[in-house]
Parts: structure tokens; C-alpha cells; sequence
């Protein structure tokens, strides 16, 4: 009697993966039937395709009858969320990235506060000048970030690696959360030894709406939300007006949910410290922007979550998940397309 056939399943990836890269994926099974399209995919991939890996490649509902699960290169979906095949098939599953970029940002996020904390910006204005302080004990005068308060706004993967980082540092930590019953990630990927799989860190967790309240605490406070039509400008006058004057704001979520034009006004009146952006309600930053012109405010252009290694972590994930999709198991990092994320 003949061996059965398995039926093969057809992965398109949509990505400038290395063919390192595609050695691994194709190693998972034998099953899969991988090919990689890039930067165009051809009519007849779209058609045949059960799974899809894109990052912004994405295909009708009509051109992709057989889709059954995508995964995106990147952890948010803002750039994503109109898409058809996101609105309209609601029978197709979709992960995202979330998780790979919790190391590399919360990193970024305890460099910017040491950066206010020592006085970095002012150092490299004095070496610029080729000038040696001659008050400098008066202008460096740094506070270690011992026993400071740091409040994260989203309690994600990004946010519960910070709250590992700043706990080693010994910080006070206050972070917010959607469901605030709910402390334990169980859904996400995350890189082994790194964040707060229990949710035991903080000292308290608040909901959303509490944020005003939580900010009247803190010295940091880092925004890790990312952008739905209810996070959009939840970081509003109301949020700034509680912050201490001596307090910093560090966005690396989405632009959009600061309110921009309050935030320039509080910094342009020192009604706060001061501010690390990485992201922008518009992007790239308008050279007429006045954010570029004020001395309290560091600026990067949306690298916080860039790697060297960034495409092998993020297949890493999608390596996980394709285990899971076969074995039938839930997948990591599912979007909720009711909330947005």
C-alpha cells in the first residue's frame, strides 16, 4: 500500500530575507512549500499562498482566496490597519513581531534617561565649543537613577523589559495596563531571560483612564502604547499638566499618541524637564517643526527598535509560529482587530 500524501503548504515571503534566513524557515517541514517574492509578488503566489510573511506588500482579499495567516514584519499594524485583507477577512489570522524589539528599546529608553541625567547634550555642546565648564560642578551635576520613579504608559513587552532594566537600576516602577485584573503575559513572544512574564514588578498598575494620576508620580515617564483610535492623544494636556516640572517624557510608541502641540508647548514653557522622542505625529520630522529648536529635547528618527540582527529575530518569531500553526497550536502575537493591535 502506498504512503498517503501530505498536502504541502504554500508560504510566501514578501521580505529581503537572506537565503540563510529561508534555510531556516524551510527547515521547520518538509510540508511547507516557501518561496520568496521580493520586492513583487506575482499573481499566481498571492492565489496559491495558505500563509504570508510582508511587511508592507499586501495582497487583495480577492487576490489571496486561500490565505489563512499572515505575519507582519513589524509590531505595530498603524501602517497596516486599512488594508482589506486586514478589514475583510476576518477569517485570516494575523501576528506581528511584538516582543523582538523589547531589548534594543528598552535600552534606548535608560540611555535617554542617563543622557538628561548627566548632562549629555550640554557635554556635547561644551566639546563642540572646545570649551572646558569652568562651573562644572554647578552644570554636571547628575542624579543617579537610583530611587527615581519611572512610570511606563503600556504595560507590553517593550514596557515589562524596561521594567526589568529599571528594577536592576533601582528605580520605583508604575506602569499602566488595558486590563489591570490581568497582570501575566501569556500571549506574546518573548526573548528568553527578559522582561516581566508575571507582571510583579510594579508597584502598582493603573488603568488607562488613571494615567494623569500615575504621572503626578513619577520622574520618567516612557510612552510604549501603541496607536489605535483610543490611545490617539491619550498623552494629552491633562497628562502633562500632572507631570512634575523635573519630570522627562520618552515616547517610542507611536507619535500620535502624545498630542504633539501640547507636548511643545510644556516644553517650550519648562512645564516639564524635558523629552526623548523617537517617533512623530508626522514623520520624517518637518525641518519647521519646534521641536528641532528646543534645547530640552532629544530627537531620533524612529530607530529606537532597529538591530543589525533585526531580520533574524523578527523570522525567529515567524519561525515559532509556522511550529505552532502546524502543530495546531495558538499562534504568538495575535492581533485583536477589536482593539486595534
Amino acid at each position: 500500500m502506498s504512503e498517503q500524501k501530505v498536502d504541502s503548504i504554500p508560504v510566501v515571503v514578501a521580505m529581503n530575507f537572506s537565503d540563510a534566513i529561508m534555510e531556516q524557515i524551510r527547515a521547520v517541514s518538509p510540508r511547507l512549500r516557501v518561496e520568496r517574492h521580493h520586492p513583487n509578488v506575482p499573481d499566481k503566489a498571492w492565489n496559491d499562498a495558505e500563509i504570508v510573511y510582508t511587511v508592507r506588500n499586501f495582497p487583495t482579499v480577492e487576490q489571496a482566496p486561500r490565505l489563512r495567516w499572515m505575519q507582519l514584519h513589524s509590531a505595530g499594524i498603524d501602517h497596516a490597519v486599512k488594508e482589506p485583507i486586514l478589514t475583510d477577512a476576518a477569517d485570516v489570522e494575523v501576528t506581528t513581531t511584538s516582543g523582538i524589539h523589547a531589548g534594543i528599546i528598552a535600552e534606548y529608553c535608560i540611555m535617554g534617561m542617563l543622557a538628561f541625567e548627566f548632562g549629555l547634550p550640554t557635554m556635547l555642546d561644551y566639546q563642540a565649543r572646545a570649551e572646558w565648564a569652568q562651573n562644572r560642578f554647578q552644570v554636571f551635576a547628575p542624579r543617579s537613577l537610583r530611587g527615581q520613579t519611572l512610570g511606563i504608559v503600556g504595560y507590553g513587552a517593550i514596557g515589562r523589559e524596561l521594567a526589568r532594566l529599571a528594577d536592576q537600576f533601582g528605580m520605583k516602577v508604575l506602569a499602566t495596563k488595558r486590563d489591570v485584573m490581568h497582570t501575566a503575559d501569556k500571549d506574546g513572544y518573548v526573548e528568553p531571560g527578559t522582561g516581566d512574564p508575571t507582571g510583579d514588578i510594579p508597584t502598582r498598575i493603573y488603568p488607562p483612564q488613571a494615567t494623569a494620576g500615575m504621572a503626578k508620580a513619577c520622574d520618567f515617564l516612557v510612552v510604549t502604547l501603541p496607536l489605535t483610535s483610543a490611545t490617539r492623544h491619550s498623552i494629552n494636556a491633562d497628562v502633562l499638566k500632572a507631570m512634575k516640572k523635573t519630570a522627562i517624557l520618552i515616547n517610542i510608541g507611536r507619535g500620535a499618541v502624545v498630542d504633539e502641540a501640547e507636548l511643545i508647548s510644556a516644553l517650550a514653557a519648562e512645564r516639564i524637564r524635558g523629552a526623548v522622542l523617537d517617533v512623530f505625529e508626522e514623520e520624517p520630522l518637518p525641518a519647521t517643526s519646534p521641536l528641532w529648536n528646543l534645547p530640552n529635547v532629544i530627537i531620533s528618527p524612529h530607530i529606537a527598535g532597529m538591530s543589525l540582527n533585526y531580520h533574524e529575530k523578527a523570522a525567529g518569531v515567524f519561525i515559532e509560529n509556522l511550529g505552532r500553526y502546524l502543530n495546531n497550536r495558538p499562534l504568538l502575537n495575535r492581533v485583536i482587530r477589536e482593539r486595534g493591535y
